[in-house]
C-alpha cells in the first residue's frame, strides 16, 4: 500500500496544497483509512492522539465536495468545543486552494444568533458538538438533506459525556446511503454497539496506540499518602523544568486545589474543570496552547480534544480509572519525533493499576526515585494580548499580523498563535514585546479601525 498522497485520486488543488504544507508521506492512519474514505466505505478507526486522523477523513470529504451546492454535505461531531474548533481549522487549512469552501463550527459557548446567521449564508461542512447540532437541527437551521458523510470523532469521549441519545437522534435523520466514519481512542463495548447501530459493514482499522520506544520517558513514583503529591509535583517541575506541563487529576476539587497550590508557590498554573464557564475555559486553553501558561491542571474530560504541539511533560497526579486512558494521556507528549516526559504517582492500593498499564505497554512499570526539591523558575516565553474584535468584525490572521508589524513595530517572529473568536481575538506575543504591542496598538489601527486591546491575565 502506498504512503504517498500523489498515488491517490485526489484533486490537484488538494495535492498542491498538501505539498506546500509539507504533507508528502501519509501517517499510518491516513495510509489505511484514506483509500476507504475516498471509496465511500464506512470505517471504524483507532489511533493515538496526534496521528493525523483529521486529514484522513477531511481529504475524502473535500475531494468529493460540490462547492456549488450551498447545503451541508458533511457533518462532523466532536466531544468538545475545543476539538471542534481544531478540526475546523485543520479542514480550512486543507481546503485553502479550493475556492469558496465554507466550514461552520456549531458548538456551545457561542450565541445561537451568530451560528444561525452563518448557516443562513450557506455551509458545506459542519463541525460541532452533539448537543448544539441537535438543537439547530430541531429549529431547522441545519439541513441534513445533502449530508453524504457523517463523522464521529473521539466517539468514546462523546459517549462518556452522555451524548449517545443526541448522536442517535441526529443519525436517525440522515440518509441511509451516507458514509459513516467513526474514530475512537479506545474500544469499550459501548463503541462496538454504537458502530453496529450507525454503520454498515464498517472496516476496522487499528493503529498501534503505543509510541515508539524512547519517544516518552516514563517514571512511576510510589507515594505513602495523597498528601505527598503536591510537593512531589514541585520536585519534578524544579528538576526537569518543562516549558509546558499538563497535570491530570481525578476530580475538579483536586484540580482547583492543586492549581491554587502551584500559583501560591510561584508557578504560572491554571485549572480547567466542570465549574469553569466557557469564556474562562477558552481563555485558559488559549494561553496554554500559545505558550503563555506553564502548567495546565485538568480532569480527563476537561482536557479532551486539546491538541498541544511540543508539550514537554505530562504528570498523572491521579492514575486514570481506565488503564487505557493512561496511554491516551501520555500520548500528548513525545510527538513528531520529539522526546517527552510522563510522570505518574500511585499509592499502595493502586498497584494493580500499574500491572494493567504494564500489560498495555508490554513492559514493566519500574519505580523511580523522586529528585530533591530545589528552587526554580519556569517562565513561559509568550504573553497573550486581547483584542476586542473578531470574526464578526471580519478580522483575519493576516490583518492582525500586519498590524503587529506595521503599527506595533514588531517582527513577524515576535508574534505567535493568533486565535480569532466571534467577537474577540487572542494573540501570543513574546513576553518582552507585549507592552510595546499594547501601547502601540492602543493608538494604532487594525484594518483601518481602532480596537480596544489589553493583557490577558
Amino acid at each position: 500500500m502506498s504512503n504517498q498522497f500523489r498515488d491517490f485520486n485526489l484533486k490537484e488543488e488538494l495535492l498542491k496544497n498538501l505539498e506546500e504544507l509539507g504533507f508528502t508521506k501519509m501517517t499510518p492512519i491516513q495510509e489505511k483509512s484514506l483509500p476507504l474514505a475516498l471509496k465511500g466505505d464506512d470505517l471504524i478507526g483507532q489511533a493515538k492522539t496526534g496521528s493525523g486522523k483529521t486529514a484522513a477523513f477531511s481529504l475524502g470529504i473535500l475531494n468529493d465536495l460540490k462547492v456549488k451546492i450551498q447545503w451541508p454535505q458533511a457533518l462532523i461531531l466532536c466531544p468538545t468545543r475545543e476539538l471542534a474548533e481544531q478540526v475546523a481549522v485543520e479542514i480550512r487549512k486543507l481546503a485553502r486552494m479550493l475556492k469558496n469552501v465554507k466550514v461552520v463550527t456549531i458548538t456551545g459557548g457561542t450565541g445561537y444568533h451568530h451560528q444561525e446567521s452563518s448557516l443562513e449564508h450557506g455551509a458545506h461542512i459542519i463541525v460541532g458538538t452533539p448537543g448544539r447540532v441537535a438543537k439547530l437541527i430541531k429549529t431547522k437551521f441545519i439541513s441534513l438533506r445533502e449530508i453524504k458523510t457523517f463523522v464521529l470523532d473521539e466517539a468514546d469521549r462523546m459517549l462518556d459525556m452522555g451524548f449517545y441519545d443526541e448522536i442517535m437522534g441526529i443519525e436517525s435523520l440522515l440518509s441511509e446511503n451516507r458514509q459513516t466514519l467513526l474514530f475512537s481512542a479506545t474500544f469499550p463495548e459501548a463503541i462496538v454497539r454504537l458502530s453496529e447501530n450507525v454503520q454498515r459493514s464498517a472496516t476496522m482499522i487499528k493503529i498501534d496506540s503505543l509510541h515508539e520506544e524512547g519517544d516518552i520517558l516514563q517514571h512511576f513514583y510510589r507515594l505513602e499518602s495523597h498528601k505527598d503529591k503536591n510537593k512531589s509535583v514541585l520536585k519534578l517541575l524544579g528538576n526537569y523544568l518543562p516549558e509546558r506541563t499538563i497535570i491530570f487529576c481525578k476530580t475538579k476539587v483536586i484540580t482547583k486545589n492543586l492549581a491554587k497550590f502551584l500559583k501560591d508557590n510561584g508557578v504560572l498554573a491554571e485549572g480547567i474543570h466542570g465549574d469553569l464557564d466557557q469564556k474562562d475555559r477558552t481563555k485558559v486553553l488559549t494561553k496554554f496552547s500559545n505558550k503563555s501558561l506553564s502548567v495546565l491542571v485538568a480532569t480527563d474530560v476537561a482536557a479532551r480534544g486539546l491538541d498541544i504541539k511540543d508539550l514537554a511533560a505530562v504528570i498523572n497526579y491521579d492514575l486514570p480509572m481506565d488503564s487505557e486512558d493512561y496511554v491516551h494521556r501520555i500520548g500528548r507528549t513525545g510527538r513528531a519525533g520529539k522526546k517527552g516526559l510522563a510522570f505518574s504517582f500511585y499509592l499502595d492500593p493502586e498497584e494493580y493499576r500499574l500491572e494493567e498499564i504494564s500489560e498495555i505497554l508490554k513492559k514493566d512499570c519500574v519505580d523511580s526515585v523522586l529528585p530533591e526539591e530545589k528552587e526554580f523558575v519556569i517562565e513561559p516565553p509568550m504573553k497573550t494580548l486581547f483584542i476586542a474584535g473578531g470574526k464578526k468584525q471580519k478580522l483575519r490572521p493576516g490583518d492582525i499580523l500586519g498590524a503587529m508589524v506595521k503599527e506595533a513595530g514588531l517582527e513577524p517572529t515576535d508574534v505567535g498563535d493568533i486565535s480569532i473568536l466571534p467577537i474577540s481575538t487572542y494573540v501570543a506575543i513574546k513576553k518582552e514585546k507585549i507592552n510595546q504591542a499594547i501601547q502601540k496598538l492602543s493608538n494604532g489601527k487594525i484594518k483601518n479601525r481602532t480596537f480596544r486591546v489589553g493583557h490577558v491575565d
